[in-house]
């Protein structure tokens, strides 16, 4: 039986379109107790060039959901403005609009003493999470 009384958080974003890293996402961490308690803007990070965000704060005690937003539009239009020839990202782009998703938010339940990695997969037009290692 784990003694430690939080739970702690790291992720990484692939970018499928290019099967590449998302550097430079930001990341912005939120954590609850309770599943009707008000969410606790706990800050940030963004990622690196592997596309991990090593550096997240740490979860407060009494921690039961946890919140991960990532701001994904400013990522594409960097892509877009430096000329990658992604096809889905320039067929939105004659809309005017650089991605679908301009935002990507992930809520999971935590239990204390746990280590939670979530991985985000990208793609102008989906995304997949899944609980990692």
């Amino acid at each position: 039986m784990s003694t430690e009384t939080t739970a702690s958080v790291s992720t990484h974003i692939l970018d499928t379109s290019v099967g590449r890293p998302a550097e430079a996402v930001a990341v912005h961490l939120s954590a609850r107790s309770g599943s009707d308690g008000d969410w606790q803007a706990l800050g940030g990070s963004a990622t690196d060039a592997d596309g991990r965000c090593k550096d997240l704060p740490a979860l407060p005690e009494g921690a039961t959901h946890v919140r991960l937003d990532f701001e994904t539009e400013s990522y594409f239009a960097k892509k877009q403005a430096a000329a990658q020839q992604d096809a889905p990202a320039l067929r939105d782009s004659e809309n005017g609009r650089p991605v679908f998703f301009p935002e990507v938010t992930i809520t999971f339940a935590v239990v204390p003493g746990e280590h939670y990695h979530v991985p985000l997969l990208l793609n102008p037009f989906g995304y997949s999470v899944y609980r990692g290692s």
